[in-house]
């Protein structure tokens, strides 16, 4: 039997991901692509939530190994996170799909601010939701923001979008026998220190009961499936 439909999803696409092969921090044709995969699981009447990393922009940690304070390098790239939301945001809602930013950052005259409630009323009310500018805190990741956020919001499901179909014992890119998991555990992707998200994002979602799932979002009609009941990349959940 396939599995039912996911109802409130938090999905975690990299910054960048919106490069595409180009040099631009923000290629518009990906962009477009990615909204119109968005707006797709708006029209199946799934609550989705977004969280999109800033690495495509800035990224603070490269600037603080050369010197720069890692809060400011960490705030910078917060800011980052924000300018991506509004760009996804503004695609969005040209494409008739209502959206609302929430920033963990104040930016009042930009985007509201975040609260947990003003988040599940636009969810529920079936506005999709971006959440910028991370956790608010410097020394957490995007990664430890959807967690956080998924787990918040009572998602069913959070997916983070790679460039691979899932999780593998070692990166595919370099090592081409690497063995591909369609399932493991929280705690072998821990202690066997897998890419599949930071150690403290995994952790939570350990902690949490909170279903991760790992799949290359570039496979045309994935998500979909997904939400369908296909097995689609790598469950990480409880369990061995």
């Amino acid at each position: 039997m396939t599995a039912p439909p996911r109802r409130r999803i938090l999905l975690k696409l990299s910054g960048e991901a919106l490069m595409g092969s180009g040099h631009e921090s923000i290629d518009p044709a990906i962009l477009e692509r990615f909204a119109s995969d968005v707006k797709d699981l708006a029209a199946a009447e799934v609550q989705l939530a977004l969280v999109l990393g800033g690495g495509n922009i800035f990224r603070g940690a490269g600037l603080a190994a050369k010197g720069l304070n890692r809060v400011t390098g960490d705030q910078m790239g917060m800011l980052a996170t924000v300018m991506n939301a509004l760009a996804m945001q503004d695609q969005l809602e040209r494409l008739g799909v209502q959206t609302q930013v929430l920033s963990a950052l104040r930016i009042d005259q930009v985007c509201e601010g975040y609260s947990r409630q003003r988040a599940v009323a636009a969810l529920a009310q079936g506005q999709v939701v971006i959440f910028a500018a991370g956790t608010g805190n410097p020394f957490f990741t995007t990664d430890s923001a959807a967690s956080l956020r998924a787990i918040e919001i009572g998602a069913d499901l959070l997916i983070k979008a790679t460039k691979v179909a899932g999780v593998y014992s070692a990166d595919p890119v370099l090592d081409p026998d690497a063995t591909f998991y369609p399932r493991i555990s929280y705690d072998r992707a821990l202690r066997e220190g897998l890419q599949v998200m930071d150690t403290t994002a995994i952790v939570l979602c350990r902690d949490h009961g909170m279903p991760l799932r790992v799949m290359n979002i570039n496979e045309p009609g994935a998500l979909l499936r997904l939400l369908r009941g296909e097995d689609v990349g790598t469950l990480v959940a409880s369990g061995e």
